[in-house]
């Protein structure tokens, strides 16, 4: 426990520690003042970020960048996966799948792009190993096709027979995408290991923490963002009434930037320390995840957990930005060089993506 309690004491940021029982303390006491809730929730998951940060950090120099970017994107997919399965049990499936399509867009556009932005201010020409990047966006390309096809067709049949083609059409191409991950883990982790090692970096002067110590920080850390995020998804809706904010804007843009917050401060972090290999790993991992396992383990969970079971079938402006994200993501990384105006330009689109969706919200199903 020292190496924790001498982050604590000597960084600042982690003092915010504090807000993690004051804003469970507060849901129990206060749970109708839904703002309040709402700051309180955001400002505690931004030192949990940092922590898990660096655990991350330590656990990839002791296995190596890929296996520390998959294991953050895990971790953090947990956290909204435990989220949306809250949800699901509502019955709000409209918020599910805008979380899921916002996590995919921030993840793909946001992170990617702000990483190479961040990176590319510290460093003039930075590289990694686009083997691993081309392999995550052609699995995340699949995702979003086998996500396109149930929105194209749902309107070529019309009532109850529309209804259960798209429930049953969404269940085949769940199994099949779960299989599909499996299958890519498979490949990178096992079969062909080495076309997908991280490239040479200088090393870093930090001394990362004890295996041991970072594992269970990761753990702890998870836990409590889980319980913090479920705070806030309870307290955003109707804070950003109140504030003024488009619900669209609030699912796929606040939601899925909370929920994503602890990766995030890893792969920025990471892309200032020149490792963009770990960065890559978990803004690319992080989507593909979400659209291999996370939407179809919900789907599957719905027929279990939910009021009646969700399909797959997403508005046509979700489709459509997924569909853009992935092949922005798929171009951007095909040379395995990135320099501070690819970030920028990444992170342009995805303000596109925002303002449209603060302006003009999509209309839902």
């Amino acid at each position: 426990m020292g190496p924790l309690l001498k982050e604590i004491r000597h960084n600042p940021l982690l003092w915010l520690l504090a807000l993690v029982p004051v804003v469970l303390v507060a849901q129990v006491l206060k749970p109708e003042a839904h703002t309040l809730l709402f700051v309180l929730s955001v400002l505690a998951i931004v030192p949990l970020a940092a922590l898990l940060s660096h655990a991350t950090e330590s656990v990839a120099a002791k296995t190596g960048d890929m296996i520390g970017g998959l294991l953050n994107a895990t971790l953090g997919n947990l956290t909204e996966l435990l989220i949306a399965l809250a949800a699901l049990r509502a019955g709000q499936y409209v918020l599910v799948k805008a979380s899921i399509a916002g996590a995919i867009i921030t993840n793909s556009l946001f992170m990617l792009g702000a990483s190479f932005l961040l990176g590319g201010f510290n460093h003039h020409v930075q590289e990694y190993n686009r083997n691993n990047a081309r392999l995550q966006s052609g699995l995340l390309f699949v995702a979003t096709i086998a996500m396109l096809i149930p929105s194209v067709l749902a309107d070529t049949e019309t009532g109850a027979t529309a209804a259960q083609f798209t429930r049953t059409l969404s269940l085949g191409l769940s199994v099949l995408l779960i299989a599909i991950y499996g299958l890519g883990l498979a490949f990178t982790l096992g079969t062909h290991r080495e076309f997908f090692a991280s490239t040479e970096h200088a090393e870093s002067d930090e001394q990362p923490w004890p295996l041991s110590l970072a594992l269970a920080t990761l753990a702890g850390v998870t836990v409590l963002v889980a319980l913090v995020s479920e705070v806030f998804v309870e307290s955003v809706q109707q804070a950003a009434t109140a504030l003024g904010i488009a619900p669209a804007f609030v699912g796929f843009i606040i939601v899925a930037l909370v929920g994503a917050a602890a990766e995030m401060v890893a792969a920025f972090s990471a892309a200032r320390k020149n490792r963009l290999d770990l960065s890559v790993g978990i803004a690319l991992g992080s989507a593909s995840q979400i659209a291999l396992f996370v939407a179809p383990v919900l789907v599957l969970a719905s027929y279990v957990l939910g009021p009646t079971p969700m399909d797959l079938q997403f508005w046509p402006g979700a489709v459509a930005m997924m569909l853009i994200a992935t092949v922005v993501a798929s171009l951007v990384t095909s040379a395995g060089r990135s320099a501070w105006f690819i970030g920028a330009l990444i992170v342009i689109v995805y303000v596109i993506f925002a303002m449209t969706l603060y302006l003009l919200p999509p209309r839902v199903q």
